[in-house]
C-alpha cells in the first residue's frame, strides 16, 4: 500500500531544486506554493506519456505527473492522450495489417505493449542529456498502475511525495470505476497528493457521487475554458453530454475542488476576475498548457499568471516551470 513520505521532513534536492512544497490541494487562498504539473510528463523533451518522460519530469522538480487515461479492449487503463495510437506510437508499422483508426479501445493491453512511443513536437527526442531512465521499458505505453508505481518509487528516491493527476479522457462509467479502484488499491486517500480531472462535468459529478457512496474524497478538477456570459458574468465553459456549455463557478464548486483552464486560447482568456471568483468559490485554478521552450519567454508567461494568483501550471517543459515558480516564490509579497 502507498504510504506518502512526510514532506516537511524529507524534502531534498532533485536535478532542479523545487524545495519543500505543500500538497497544493487544500482550500483556495492557502499559503501553498504554486504547483508544477508535468503535462503528459516532460513532453517537451521526451515522448509523452512514457515512464521516461514522467521520471525526467520528477527529476526536474515537478510536483505532479499527469497521466491521461484510455481503456484498452480488455478493460485496462493505459496512459495515452488520444483515443488513437497512431499519432504517438509506431502502431502503423507494427500492426500495418490492421489499418483503420488504430483506436486504443480496439487493442488489448498485450498488443499495446508491443508498441514504442515516439516523440512528438519540434523539441522532443528519445533521450535527454544527462538522464538515464530507470524503467526497463521507458518508452513503452505504460498502464495506470505502472505510472502509480513510478510515482511511488520516485517519492522514495527523492524524499518528496510525487503527486499524480490522472485525467478521465472518456465519459465512461467503466473508466470512472477503474480509476477509483486503482487509487483505492494503492492506498490513496483524501490527503494524498492527487487530483482527478475531466472536461466532462457529468463524469466529475458521477465520480463525486461514487466517492460519496464509497466513503472516498479524492479532489476533482473541472477542465475547460474561462468564459464571459452574455450578461458579462464569469463562467466556465465545459464539455456537457450534448456539447459545450457554460456553468457558473459556484455551481462548479459544488462538485469540484478546482478548475483547469486554457492559457493559450485568445477567445477564452484567463482574467484576474476569473481567478478571484474561483478562489472566492473555494477552488484552485490550474492553467494549461504552458509550452514555451525559450526560458526567458516562458518565465515571463509564468510570472504573468502567478501574479494573478494561479495555483498550478501544466507545463511541457517542467524545468522552466519549476525555475519560474521558485523565482516567484522567492519574491517579497505585499
Amino acid at each position: 500500500m502507498f504510504k506518502p513520505p512526510l514532506l516537511a521532513a524529507l524534502c531534498v534536492c532533485t536535478l532542479v531544486t523545487a524545495g519543500c512544497s505543500t500538497l497544493g490541494n487544500g482550500p483556495a487562498g492557502s499559503a501553498a506554493k504554486p504547483q508544477v504539473i508535468a503535462h503528459r510528463g516532460a513532453s517537451g523533451y521526451l515522448p509523452e506519456h512514457t515512464l521516461a518522460g514522467y521520471e525526467l519530469a520528477v527529476r526536474m522538480g515537478s510536483d505532479f505527473i499527469e497521466p491521461d487515461l484510455q481503456l484498452t479492449r480488455d478493460g485496462q487503463l493505459v496512459a495515452m492522450h488520444d483515443d488513437s495510437l497512431q499519432r504517438t506510437t509506431n502502431v502503423a508499422s507494427v500492426f500495418a495489417q490492421r489499418g483503420g483508426a488504430y483506436k486504443v479501445a480496439d487493442f488489448t493491453l498485450a498488443e499495446i505493449k508491443r508498441l514504442t512511443v515516439q516523440p512528438f513536437g519540434p523539441t522532443a527526442g528519445t533521450a535527454h542529456a544527462g538522464f538515464v531512465p530507470t524503467a526497463a521499458q521507458p518508452l513503452a505505453v505504460p498502464t495506470f498502475q505502472e505510472v502509480i508505481d513510478l510515482a511511488r518509487a520516485q517519492s522514495a528516491a527523492t524524499g518528496r511525495e510525487v503527486g499524480i493527476y490522472p485525467e478521465a479522457k472518456q465519459a465512461d462509467p467503466d473508466m470512472e470505476d477503474g480509476i477509483l479502484q486503482a487509487l483505492q488499491a494503492n492506498g490513496y486517500r483524501a490527503g494524498s497528493k492527487l487530483f482527478i480531472q475531466s472536461f466532462s462535468d457529468a463524469t466529475l459529478r458521477s465520480l463525486r457521487a461514487k466517492q460519496q457512496a464509497q466513503g472516498l474524497a479524492y479532489p476533482l478538477v473541472q477542465l475547460g475554458y474561462a468564459a464571459v456570459a452574455e450578461d458579462g458574468g464569469v463562467r466556465m465553459r465545459v464539455r456537457g453530454p450534448d456539447g459545450w456549455r457554460l456553468l457558473t463557478l459556484p455551481e462548479v464548486a459544488t462538485f469540484s475542488a478546482g478548475v483547469g483552464v486554457s492559457v493559450g486560447n485568445k477567445a477564452y482568456p484567463v482574467t484576474q476576475a476569473f481567478i478571484d471568483q474561483a478562489h472566492a468559490a473555494g477552488m484552485r485554478v490550474h492553467g494549461w498548457t504552458f509550452n514555451k521552450p525559450d526560458a526567458a519567454l516562458a518565465a515571463a508567461e509564468f510570472q504573468s499568471y502567478l501574479a494573478m494568483g494561479m495555483d498550478g501550471m501544466f507545463a511541457n517543459y517542467p524545468d522552466l516551470a519549476v525555475a519560474a515558480r521558485n523565482a516567484w516564490a522567492a519574491q517579497p509579497k505585499p
